[in-house]
């Protein structure tokens, strides 16, 4: 299975389309919605994780995004989890709505899946031990 994490911004004349729909419709692809708004000028905005059996079924959705005029980009930040200070005390899992940071038992360790990762930050605003950060892809840690 093949899963990605997507932002799409749909300018305001498909802002009211179904198109996320037509991925599961046409291309047999399973996405999650992670956050989503529409703007006062009616631009929409989303947050996505789509799942594909392979990358080429996930790119044909992509594709079809794009010629249907949605910007598609990967999220500009990662989380990052920093092992040497993290307590393992649990906060950031109660906070998690994707489920990328579990406990692994019975060693009762905390573990981080970037892959599940949403970029959401409440494990940042709950960390207390600043154990989870923000990193830029262009820079170095932001958080």
């Amino acid at each position: 299975m093949y899963s990605k994490i997507v932002i799409l911004q749909f300018p305001s004349e498909v802002a009211q389309k179904a198109l996320v729909c037509q991925l599961t419709k046409i291309f047999d692809l399973m996405f999650n919605i992670l956050s989503a708004r529409i703007s006062n000028r009616k631009e929409g905005f989303m947050v996505l994780e789509i799942s594909s059996v392979n990358r080429a079924g996930f790119n044909k959705g992509v594709k079809f995004l794009t010629d249907q005029g949605v910007k598609v980009s990967n999220p500009e930040h990662q989380i990052f989890k920093d092992e040497e200070i993290c307590t393992h005390c649990g906060s950031c899992i109660a906070v998690c709505p994707t489920e990328a940071l579990y406990i692994k038992r019975p060693e009762m360790e905390i573990i981080f899946d970037k892959e599940k990762c949403s970029v959401c930050e409440l494990c940042i605003l709950t960390c207390p031990t600043r154990a989870m950060g923000l990193f830029s892809k262009n820079t170095q840690a932001i958080a």
